[in-house]
């Protein structure tokens, strides 16, 4: 089971950024437009499943925390 450690806050501004990558894949072309993709799906993923695999190798998590702070796990 993953745990989750991406918060309400963190979920918000993935979307902002996810859709607003999505955006950019539309109006550019090419491999950029790959590579935006990727970018916005990875963020928008996150988003919808709460959980980040590079908070976890980090040991980062923002559940239950407020707007601009975060609770490292690991160290």
């Amino acid at each position: 089971m993953i745990t989750k450690n991406v918060g309400t806050a963190d979920k918000a501004a993935r979307w902002v950024v996810g859709l607003g990558l999505a955006f950019g894949t539309y109006k550019a072309s090419g491999v950029v437009a790959i590579l935006l993709g990727l970018a916005a799906a990875g963020a928008i993923v996150t988003a919808l499943l709460g959980w980040c695999g590079l908070y976890t190798l980090l040991g980062i998590n923002t559940v239950g925390v407020g707007v601009g702070s975060c609770i490292l796990t690991k160290y």
